[in-house]
């Protein structure tokens, strides 16, 4: 009997085309060319290639002194895998009456269905005016989440959250949390060990804690208040162990209740939800990078048991640790043959982080 063998498919990178519309900001344009751009497999190969086009070929206005010389128009929309619409602070109708230009509507028509399409900051205006966001979760930036709410009235806006992900339509909120959704974007591709190369590489950390409500005007601490950084540091090292709400404030020499406050004041979550993001982190990279029995992915992400890790698990990620490991291992097995190129399909999707808030957990005690 013959054997069958399939043919090598050809690597070909996943392709993100980013839309540079007038009066974009420069920081936001370059997030996706910096952060998809770093994503390397481990023959060194980059896992994403990264276009610009704008309305029409030749320079797109900034909202600095400078404009920015694009060569491609949006006929580059019809060949991507993935859509990115940073920021522009000259959206016209599209903000100030939630329609689109002729221009851009004819523009966004090149997108192929099923291309997974990501805003940042106040760009989900243009994602949420083409429809794309009608009875989805998203965000923008705090500034503007009341405005983008009254202007699109079935789009489901939550202001709390740094990033949304629904799939094949992900937002994020303001300026740097582009940096957090693509990062985010970049991990549920490729997993935790290319993100957090990509992270350090641009010297971020993988994953931020809380959401906007940390960043939102309030009082400035006083100069003397004292930092609960020591005690996070202290803890990372402690994960699999118990961990009691009074241990973490001895770090600070502080009482439990003024830890507590400026814990939340500093990362915008609890202590508790804190520690349970961060023992979701080191199961999802166990369950992605080893093949550890789930009892012992328990013990080592300081959930204890199976059963305590598949309820945090599932209340983070939607899934259950089999399943996670299950789904990741499939796409990596898939990124093998395909080298992770535009055969996977830009609408697949892993499972899915819902919020960057964790679930709550007993003020007293942080198991």
């Amino acid at each position: 009997m013959d054997v069958v063998v399939d043919p090598v498919v050809e690597f070909k990178p996943h392709r993100v085309v980013v839309l540079a519309l007038a009066g974009l900001l420069p920081f936001e344009l370059g997030i996706p060319h910096r952060i998809f751009g770093r994503a390397k497999d481990p023959a060194g190969r980059p896992l994403y290639e990264i276009l610009t086009c704008g309305l029409a070929p030749g320079a797109v206005p900034t909202d600095a002194d400078f404009a920015i010389q694009v060569g491609h128009g949006p006929e580059l929309l019809a060949t991507a895998d993935t859509v990115v619409v940073p920021a522009s602070y000259e959206l016209g109708p599209v903000h100030g009456e939630g329609r689109l230009t002729p221009e851009l509507a004819e523009a966004l028509a090149h997108i192929r269905p099923g291309t997974r399409l990501v805003s940042i900051c106040t760009g989900g205006y243009v994602l949420a005016a083409a429809g794309y966001l009608d009875g989805r979760r998203a965000t923008t930036h705090w500034y503007w989440a009341e405005h983008f709410q009254r202007t699109f009235p079935a789009v489901r806006v939550d202001a709390g959250v740094l990033y949304t992900d629904d799939g094949d339509v992900l937002t994020s909120a303001g300026v740097a949390a582009g940096i957090d959704l693509c990062l985010y974007i970049v991990r549920r591709d490729h997993g935790a060990a290319v993100a957090n190369d990509v992270a350090r590489r641009t010297v971020v950390p993988p994953h931020r804690d809380g959401g906007q409500a940390q960043f939102i005007e309030r009082p400035v601490p006083e100069p003397q208040q004292a930092s609960t950084t020591a005690a996070r540091a202290w803890v990372l090292d402690r994960l699999h162990e118990p961990v009691r709400l009074s241990d973490l404030a001895r770090q600070e020499a502080m009482s439990v209740r003024t830890f507590t406050r400026r814990f939340r004041e500093e990362s915008g979550v609890s202590p508790g939800e804190w520690i349970v993001g961060q023992r979701v982190e080191r199961a999802r990279t166990l369950l992605e990078q080893t093949g550890l029995p789930m009892e012992r992915v328990a013990r080592e992400a300081g959930f204890g048991t199976a059963q305590s890790l598949r309820k945090h698990v599932q209340a983070a990620l939607g899934v259950s640790p089999t399943a996670y490991r299950r789904t990741f291992r499939e796409t990596e097995a898939e990124a093998g043959v395909a080298g992770g190129g535009r055969e996977r399909g830009a609408g697949a999707s892993g499972p899915t982080l819902t919020s960057p808030d964790g679930p709550s957990v007993d003020a007293g005690s942080v198991h």
